[in-house]
């Protein structure tokens, strides 16, 4: 037999091409970094057996939609369709999904896949997964696809990523929305870091999309949202801004914690000696995990969270973002997506 060369090597180890999907669906996409959206025709792979299949409502436009469209974190390829704050109705179920049925309100937040087999995944933290977690859009999937959001009519997820809103509107799906990442991303690291009890005292820094429902979740704890020096059990940093750390260590009791989910884009000033001096912790949490999700939006809807939402049309979506680079919103503009995205 003659030798195998190079060439034929290097195709028979090449991975095969990724699927072909057929199911069409309507959108907004970037096609560069001007953050213009337009309208799009996409392909949605069709329901597999671990599938659901979700009519888009509703869908929250956060911050990092604005970073990612304008390719500000440079890591966009485009075209990007935006969107990770979905909530929506199922359409359709594969075979081996029993959670969910066709009707049900369910929503998808910050990601759609994990590796599903390393410790954080094994352990019920898919947010931290070592294997890469895909994210809802501007990545790509396990079947070398690439994943856009929920600026769309139509997205088809796993069943591992969709959690279930409570039936009879107890948590309306419009403002419930940016919960699916604003709210988790706040909800997750005060549950982990004990700022969740009755009577203690937490600060939030950067009153937006997240600052706004960390308010809301600290009081529905029943703890106390003050910004006394000297008294804080913790505070939960949203902000975006690279400033120094010292007075807002200052804010906080001896072994007290600061926990950062914001992503400022130059890294921070913190002084040392007043972490060291009163035996402080600076974490970081990313996203929440699927069952913290979920704990999350029952919790919610039991004692009345919701966001404070501007309710736009897609055709304001990119006044939104003008509006959103400025800071001029209260406090989250969510996409009508069911009632105003139409066929190009």
């Amino acid at each position: 037999m003659a030798p195998t060369t190079t060439a034929t090597a290097a195709a028979e180890q090449a991975p095969p091409p990724p699927p072909q999907h057929t199911r069409k669906a309507e959108g907004l996409a970037a096609h560069d970094d001007s953050g213009h959206l337009t309208p799009i025709r996409i392909s949605r792979r069709k329901t597999g057996d671990d599938d659901v299949a979700i009519k888009v409502l509703y869908c929250g436009i956060c911050h990092s939609d604005l970073h990612t469209i304008k390719n500000e974190w440079r890591n966009a390829v485009y075209p990007v369709v935006a969107g990770h704050e979905i909530t929506g109705v199922v359409t359709e179920v594969g075979k081996n999904v029993a959670r969910f049925k066709a009707g049900d309100e369910v929503g998808v937040g910050c990601m759609v896949n994990t590796c599903g087999g390393c410790e954080s995944c094994r352990d019920g933290c898919e947010n931290y997964c070592s294997g890469g977690v895909v994210f809802t859009y501007n990545s790509v999937d396990r079947d070398g696809t690439r994943t856009y959001g929920g600026y769309s009519d139509a997205v088809v997820v796993s069943q591992r990523f969709v959690v279930r809103f409570p039936a009879g509107g107890a948590l309306p799906l419009d403002r419930g929305a940016p919960l699916l990442c604003a709210g988790v991303t706040v909800y997750a690291p005060m549950r982990q870091h004990g700022l969740c009890e009755a009577g203690k005292h937490v600060g939030v820094v950067g009153l937006g999309g997240l600052g706004h429902v960390a308010v809301k979740f600290a009081r529905a704890f029943g703890m106390r949202v003050t910004a006394a020096m000297g008294t804080m059990h913790g505070i939960i940093n949203t902000a975006s801004a690279s400033t120094s750390m010292h007075s807002y260590l200052a804010l906080l009791k001896p072994k007290g914690k600061m926990i950062l989910v914001g992503l400022p884009e130059k890294p921070l000033q913190i002084p040392t000696f007043a972490l060291v001096g009163g035996g402080k912790v600076l974490a970081g949490s990313c996203m929440g995990s699927i069952s913290e999700t979920q704990e999350m939006i029952d919790f919610a809807a039991e004692h009345g969270v919701a966001a404070d939402i501007e309710l736009i049309g897609a055709d304001e979506v990119n006044t939104a973002m003008e509006r959103l680079a400025k800071g001029d919103v209260r406090y989250r503009f969510v996409v009508d997506i069911g009632n105003t995205l139409k066929s190009d």
